[in-house]
């Protein structure tokens, strides 16, 4: 069967998840398009025998659809992987999700028809439905997020031609945060505006996370520095209109406490430290508002609220360092 032209090229990062691509990859495969319109590259970071085995397997089991595995070596995270699939892809439009999504049947089809009626845009940004219950638990609103997001990589058609003029991804954003808001940036500066495909969904289930992930969590700041580096302007427009002056204030009382005790100023101890408990317990109360309020999810969010503050300023520090930017 002829393939060299497809309507449209998806492709999918992954990284030794390999029941969670599965899933993917099977709603890919039923598309309400004909088989021969798409193709699907899984770019694997991992570069696991398990994964190509896995493609190999979901090919044969659906022998009408183009089903490639590239092994990705030599870099590290979605940004590269992602690379090494579109610069491989053989459709002038490029399809974007994630190996932990469920692709809505009539994705593809949409997405393509609202790049179609688009012509200025250089690329378009799905929706995503994050489904999770009433009184969710902080990673899952976390997670749901994703369904507010102004353009994300989970859900998101972009011309060949544009990703070439613009090289791609950025590879220095190794972890699945704000590459997609750098690539949007770029497009939007470099190449032409980013339009809207509502009606083309995908649904991003919430992945079960460890105890406390919040805290790991803050290293994903240290890439808000790369992103503000590159696009002060709109990462204040559209990402964090100010820095986060109380985390700021809250490190500043805790370091003082003790500075001022051993200083011989009591009074001045003790109205840092309050400060520093009311500005925490303040910060956890307003993680807790309409989440779960199970005995466990509390002690999560009380013993997080006083960590995230000094973790997310070391992630900041760190991250102005590297990247040699002022940012607060």
């Amino acid at each position: 069967m002829h393939r060299t032209e497809p309507l449209v090229s998806v492709v999918i990062p992954t990284w030794r998840r390999p029941a969670l691509l599965a899933r993917c990859l099977q709603a890919l495969c039923a598309q309400r398009l004909p088989p021969q319109s798409y193709e699907i590259i899984v770019a694997d970071d991992g570069c696991e025998a398990r994964i190509e085995r896995l493609v190999a397997l979901m090919a044969s089991r659906h022998p009408a659809h183009a089903l490639r595995y590239v092994a990705v070596s030599g870099t590290q995270g979605p940004s590269g992987a992602r690379n090494a699939g579109w610069r491989r892809a053989a459709s002038a439009v490029i399809a974007f999700t994630d190996d932990d999504t469920v692709p809505d049947p009539h994705w593809l089809r949409e997405g393509c028809a609202a790049l179609a009626r688009q012509p200025e845009c250089c690329a378009v940004a799905g929706a995503v439905e994050v489904p999770l219950p009433p009184r969710p638990t902080d990673h899952e609103r976390d997670t749901g997020g994703l369904a507010q997001a102004e353009f994300v990589t989970a859900n998101c058609f972009v011309r060949r031609e544009a990703l070439r003029r613009i090289g791609g991804f950025d590879e220095r954003f190794t972890r699945a945060w704000r590459e997609d808001s750098d690539l949007q940036f770029r497009l939007m500066n470099e190449v032409c505006p980013v339009g809207r495909a509502p009606r083309a969904v995908v649904v991003h289930p919430v992945r079960p996370a460890a105890w406390g992930s919040s805290i790991a969590a803050q290293a994903k700041v240290y890439y808000d520095a790369l992103l503000y580096k590159k696009h002060p302007r709109l990462y204040r427009q559209r990402i964090r209109r100010t820095p986060p002056w109380h985390y700021y204030v809250a490190v500043l009382a805790l370091l003082a406490a003790p500075v001022a005790l051993l200083a011989g100023a009591p009074r001045v101890a003790a109205g840092a430290g309050l400060l520093w408990l009311a500005l925490t317990v303040s910060f956890c109360l307003r993680r807790l508002r309409g989440t779960a309020l199970t005995p466990a999810h509390v002690a999560e969010m009380a013993l997080t609220s006083v960590l995230i503050p000094p973790l997310s300023l070391f992630w900041r520090l760190r991250g102005a360092l590297a990247f040699r930017v002022v940012f607060l």
